[in-house]
């Protein structure tokens, strides 16, 4: 069956862009000696997951105490958490899942700590952890100069054991230029070494230096100072990452097929991919590089302008041969969450369907509702 021939909206994945993207990424990594702890949260997907992990992927970080559970039970036993977690119920959960896989903790302050140290106690379970080190997003994490600090008010935490740092330099999506992409990636690599010198300095071992964003992969990977790679997004790429220069627009794996349903006036077309689809994500950290809402694949004289919830507005900016009924194809502008809006995407090569690659990590899904 050929694409062309399904009802829309459908979530579609390339499978040999996708392949390819994997391919790339663990190429990457061993050619500069780098373990790969892809980002889960990109695709949430077990069947992606399994792909990555035969190409070389060591591990996963994940964004969700859900991701970390759904892998644990599908085999996979290498698993990072990318931010503290706090709360009882979900404390319980991090060290349950302690005892079945190699489960590495995020922390960037005591209170957290003390909490999951009660509860690593209560059960005999030591828990490894990373210092978060904040390279210039100023969300989570300690500065490099701060480390040793944090450090050593841990240390007291007897069930808690220090592994390594870990960062995430998400504002590189705020940055207008390829220029600006490398000097963020710059400002990662100068955060990462100072924050591993302070603590060698003062007597802790940090046997990881975990960083990761798909931007400043390329240019991350070669220092000698980092140990682990942790991009997410590079599985399918999406409009944010060609806006950045980060690749081409053949390297977008994830579409999303639409039809052109209306052509209320000269210069403007309705299609069926709306909100609920493509999001109204123009980048989270403020990039300004992004215009519309999504790229139309070889359309580049449509703009999409507005989305309601299940339609889209194009404008028209030259001349075109689209009409009623044509089919559309979508490149989202943030793929990590268009993909977050569907259960599965049809996978295709050259335009033929091939196999559903099933979304099965996403908002607890596969647990069943409080009370049941």
């Amino acid at each position: 069956m050929d694409i062309k021939e399904l009802t829309t909206p459908a979530f579609l994945v390339d499978l040999d862009v996708l392949e390819k993207n994997i391919e790339d990424m663990t190429d990457l990594c061993s050619r500069n000696n780098k373990k790969l702890w892809p980002m889960i949260k990109t695709h949430k997907s077990t069947q992606i997951a399994l792909m990555q992990q035969t190409a070389g992927a060591e591990g996963f970080l994940v964004g969700t105490l859900d991701e970390a559970e759904k892998l644990v039970q599908e085999g996979f036993l290498n698993i990072m958490l990318a931010y503290p977690v706090a709360g009882e119920e979900n404390v319980a959960r991090a060290v349950n899942l302690a005892k079945k896989a190699r489960v590495i903790l995020s922390l960037d302050g005591i209170d957290a700590a003390r909490v999951l140290n009660d509860a690593a106690k209560c059960h005999g379970q030591t828990l490894e952890y990373l210092i978060i080190i904040d390279s210039g997003l100023h969300r989570f994490g300690v500065l490099p100069e701060e480390a040793v600090e944090l450090a050593s008010n841990l240390s007291v935490l007897e069930y808690l054991k220090l592994v390594g740092i870990g960062t995430h330099p998400g504002h590189v999506y705020g940055s207008s230029s390829p220029e600006e992409v490398r000097k963020v990636a710059g400002e990662e690599r100068q955060a990462m070494k100072r924050a591993k010198k302070n603590l060698e300095v003062a007597g802790y071992k940090v046997d990881i230096v975990a960083t990761g964003s798909t931007p400043t992969a390329t240019y991350v990977a070669e220092d000698e100072n980092i140990t682990v790679l942790r991009p997410g997004n590079f599985v399918f790429y999406d409009n944010i990452q060609m806006a950045l220069g980060v690749v081409p627009e053949s390297r977008c794996a994830l579409t999303v097929l639409g039809t052109i349903v209306s052509h209320p006036r000269e210069d403007t077309f309705i299609m069926d991919v709306g909100s609920k689809c493509l999001g109204l994500d123009k980048g989270a950290h403020g990039i300004s590089m992004v215009k519309g809402y999504g790229m139309i694949k070889g359309h580049p004289e449509l703009l999409i302008t507005d989305l309601s919830e299940e339609v889209g507005k194009i404008k028209l900016l030259g001349k075109t041969k689209i009409k009623v009924g044509d089919k559309v194809r979508v490149i989202p502008n943030h793929a990590c969450s268009a993909a977050n809006m569907t259960d599965y995407l049809i996978g295709h090569r050259n335009g033929r369907i091939e196999k559903t690659i099933y979304i099965d990590m996403r908002g607890g899904s596969f647990r069943k509702p409080p009370g049941q």
